[in-house]
């Protein structure tokens, strides 16, 4: 975990997966929040089909796990890809990316109602709710300058929408012989067709051509998707999955600095004090013993976003 070449990956990665709501911010500037979905998703899809290829690797040719990345797709690429892009029309790309650090909470929270997360234990639970608690603090209804907005909710959504995903995932793709790279193509490839789908409901609007949009969308699809993905499947090679999760401690403090640094949004304190809160919540609950069968599958899926 100490190794030189493992700490420059997480930071690479953090630094990707963090500048994305910088991204999604600029590209709104030209673009509507269904065109940015799919113009990430087809060229994240396009990058970890190359990578595939040069591999010798093909997509997966199981239609079961078709059909299951599909489902999953919907709810882990193409309504949160969208929410966030909506979200963001109103919200700071700060604090967007403190909201998606609520996602492993959410999955901990659909895991215990569906009964696949077992032995939380005192302390994972203390975790879920402090995260919660954390949420609270950041949306702050109880303030005039709070942000329990439409833009914030749909980001607090997209969170949700995710964590949907890894779950699903991590019940119906586990042990069917396909490589994570293979599912995370696969799974953006079916996101692409689907996000197509919903361009003419939500898509139609003019581009504004100009460059900053542009090279936004270009470089969070490319890098902020497709590299990312196929550097954390490096990641996971190396340390594991669950080791690999914790870039996710990284993402919403990126996000908020680079928020600051490059669209002088403010550093709101309470936000700040919230986004503590939540990381806090989201390490307690990382608390658990030996993972059962198929846990592996689930944790790596928790890291891909």
């Amino acid at each position: 975990m100490n190794r030189p070449g493992t700490l420059i990956r997480m930071g690479v990665l953090a630094l990707l997966w963090g500048s994305s709501f910088l991204w999604i911010k600029i590209a709104l500037t030209g673009l509507s929040p269904v065109q940015i979905a799919l113009a990430r998703t087809v060229l994240g899809a396009g990058v970890l089909v190359v990578l595939l290829r040069v591999g010798g690797r093909r997509l997966s040719r199981d239609r079961a796990v078709w059909g299951h990345l599909a489902l999953a797709a919907v709810f882990g690429n193409v309504v949160p890809f969208v929410l966030f892009a909506v979200g963001e029309q109103t919200v700071d790309s700060g604090v967007a990316g403190v909201l998606n650090a609520t996602t492993p909470l959410w999955a901990l929270a659909i895991g215990l109602v569906l009964g696949t997360e077992r032995g939380g234990g005192a302390v994972r639970l203390v975790g879920l709710a402090l995260g919660f608690a954390g949420t609270l603090l950041i949306f702050a209804p109880w303030e005039r300058a709070g942000l329990a907005s439409w833009g914030a909710l749909a980001c607090l959504l997209a969170a949700a929408s995710y964590a949907v995903s890894y779950s699903y995932v991590g019940r119906t793709v586990a042990g069917r012989g396909s490589t994570p790279l293979q599912l995370s193509a696969t799974q953006l490839v079916a996101a692409s067709g689907l996000t197509a789908l919903v361009v003419p409901a939500g898509g139609l609007q003019p581009v504004h051509l100009d460059w900053r949009p542009l090279v936004a969308v270009a470089v969070l699809g490319v890098f902020g998707t497709g590299v990312a993905f196929a550097l954390n499947y490096r990641l996971i090679q190396d340390v594991g999955a669950t080791d690999a999760t914790t870039v996710g401690y990284l993402l919403p403090v990126v996000s908020v600095l680079l928020g600051a640094a490059f669209l002088g949004e403010a550093l709101d304190a309470r936000v700040v004090l919230g986004m503590v809160v939540v990381l806090a919540g989201v390490a307690l609950t990382r608390k658990r013993r030996a993972p059962a069968p198929g846990v592996p599958i689930r944790e790596l899926a928790t890291t891909l976003k």
